[in-house]
């Protein structure tokens, strides 16, 4: 059997905007001193003089971003998801989302998965703090090829977009050849009928791991993958839940304010149905190595098949 191709979302960003470069000569990149962790500093090798290092002020790098983009041109901010969301929050949402302006948030390192460097850098409350902003978008791609084109997909679209990439190398299971970005419209990975999950960004294919074992075992669950978190795409989501009447949601952030509890509020609208969460609980992550802190916190395929089976 083929080892499967793995590759982190971040480096996916890096390369996606060096290649894209040429075909829009408009986009700019910002960085806050992390261009090699970040992997913006691929593009800065290629457009130097599309590229401005804002050093380690993540507020006023926004601030830039904003003044770009009301010039008319097309600047990715780019940063850890702690600095993007958390602390240059009141710059986002004054500076960016009020007046809506064009800028695209290219928030990496987010998450458990951050691994070593600890509970002050793994961000498991951005989805939920850029969901409050009124016109923002937020994509949180599952692998190489969807991040790729989710890079394009933010520039062709007018206003502000938030972006997740993490720093764990993901499994490849998206075909570039075939593949399809449709901005708010969630993607069906596998047919079900006893339950649904809903996956979001690297627990994508955790979620398919999980459903290939449940079949094993006389389970038949459906997945979905929903790269758009804002806007989301009720009618799947409720399409979904009216076919299996149980509903498992499964992210690399909080369960608070996070994809379930989005879920939560299309189903709550259009079909109550009961929904369960696997996310980070109520509590900071530590440091450790990310894929032993994946399992420890219940972001892996095992956990999501045990929930389901108590759900069924």
């Amino acid at each position: 059997m083929a080892e499967v191709k793995k590759i982190a979302t971040r480096e996916s960003y890096g390369n996606a905007l060096a290649e894209l470069g040429d075909k829009y000569e408009n986009l700019y990149v910002l960085d806050a001193d992390l261009a090699a962790a970040t992997k913006t500093g691929i593009f800065k090798k290629k457009f130097p003089d599309r590229f401005f290092d804002c050093g380690i002020a993540e507020a006023n790098m926004m601030g830039v971003a904003a003044g770009m983009a009301a010039t008319g041109k097309i600047p990715f901010a780019s940063t850890f998801a702690m600095f993007a969301a958390g602390r240059a929050f009141e710059i986002v949402r004054n500076s960016i989302g009020y007046p809506h302006l064009n800028v695209k948030i290219g928030a990496t390192h987010a998450g458990i998965s951050v691994g070593e460097d600890g509970a002050t850098h793994q961000c498991n409350e951005d989805i939920a703090l850029m969901r409050t902003i009124p016109g923002m978008t937020i994509i949180n791609p599952a692998d190489d090829v969807e991040a790729k084109a989710a890079v394009e997909a933010a520039i062709l679209h007018e206003g502000p977009v938030y972006m997740r990439f993490g720093r764990l190398a993901a499994p490849v299971f998206n075909d570039a050849d075939t593949y399809k970005f449709e901005l708010g419209k969630g993607i069906k990975l596998r047919e079900g009928s006893d339950i649904s999950i809903i996956a979001t960004g690297l627990m994508v294919s955790e979620a398919l791991k999980a459903a290939e074992i449940l079949a094993a075992e006389g389970v038949s669950a459906e997945v979905i993958n929903i790269h758009t978190i804002k806007p989301i795409d009720k009618e799947m989501i409720t399409a979904t839940a009216a076919k299996t009447r149980k509903v498992l949601t499964v992210e690399e952030h909080s369960v608070i304010g996070g994809l379930g509890s989005a879920v939560c509020d299309v189903l709550a609208e259009t079909c109550p149905t009961k929904v369960v969460k696997i996310g980070v609980n109520d509590e900071f992550g530590h440091s450790g190595p990310a894929v032993k802190l994946l399992e420890e916190f219940g972001l892996y395929a095992d956990n999501i098949v045990k929930t389901a089976k108590a759900m069924v």
